[in-house]
């Protein structure tokens, strides 16, 4: 059967999603587990990789099984095996056609940014971060220009393997609580640092190191260094796939629900 797992993790102790020799990646962890609880080797897929030191509330992974557990056994016994740092949120089985990846129409993130004098303490790792006052207005109207479809080449990693740079940006959410600043990004495809790209630029305009206007200047140029540095991974989180109603999946999970600005 094809079993489907919902998946939560603070990508700060790891080397990114994807599997490396060193074993330290969220997909080594979380394969590792499950090959101990079904006593066999178990290779899983993913709807979206995400870098070193990023988060996931909901990375969507599936895995094909001869074993027959209910839902509820590979919620709990992959959790007893994985790191406490990581831990599967739900599962379901899903018929043969399901891919975690090419049946998502959509992909969700956010980037949580405190802005404040004195840099993150207990949430170091988990916050970007941002030492000068930054104005909502011009953020919104330098975003305003980067929804719809357009050649994101601007903000694309010089180690990209998408095949092409024209991505829909459908949606920028912006919103804050207190110091406390939440962006929340929806596309049907992400480019490799795109959103961390895009951030870099925001908070420039947000602190009046560029007009808003120059947002729509960087994307028209579509050259990489036309744009501001990448930005931190710290505040980074996946909010995960978007899929077809026909599959029941879920569309977020009690994760989400402690991000600054989430019920803003």
């Amino acid at each position: 059967m094809r079993v489907a797992l919902g998946l939560s993790y603070n990508g700060g102790a790891y080397e990114g999603w994807q599997s490396q020799l060193s074993g330290q990646t969220v997909q080594d962890k979380l394969e590792l587990a499950l090959s101990k609880f079904t006593a066999g080797p178990i290779r899983v897929m993913c709807a979206g990789r995400t870098d070193a030191g990023v988060h996931a509330l909901m990375q969507v992974v599936h895995f094909d099984t001869p074993l027959d557990r209910s839902t509820a056994s590979w919620v709990r016994g992959s959790n007893a095996l994985l790191p406490r740092d990581i831990a599967v949120q739900w599962a379901q089985v899903m018929p043969d056609e399901f891919h975690c990846r090419g049946s998502a129409v959509a992909r969700r993130y956010a980037y949580v940014l405190l802005e404040s004098a004195v840099r993150p303490s207990v949430e170091a790792g988990r916050v970007g971060w941002v030492y000068r006052p930054m104005s909502l207005a011009a953020i919104e109207k330098a975003a305003a220009c980067l929804v719809g479809e357009h050649d994101f080449s601007s903000f694309r990693a010089a180690q990209c393997q998408a095949k092409t740079p024209i991505k829909t940006l459908k949606r920028i959410d912006i919103s804050r609580r207190a110091g406390y600043w939440r962006f929340e990004f929806e596309a049907n495809a992400f480019l490799h640092h795109m959103i961390r790209n895009l951030m870099g630029c925001l908070v420039s305009v947000g602190q009046g190191l560029h007009p808003p206007e120059w947002m729509q200047e960087v994307l028209n140029t579509r050259r990489r260094d036309a744009a501001a540095p990448t930005f931190s991974p710290d505040g980074l989180y996946f909010l995960g796939p978007v899929y077809e109603s026909r599959y029941g999946l879920p569309e977020r999970t009690p994760a989400y629900d402690w991000l600054p600005g989430a019920n803003a």
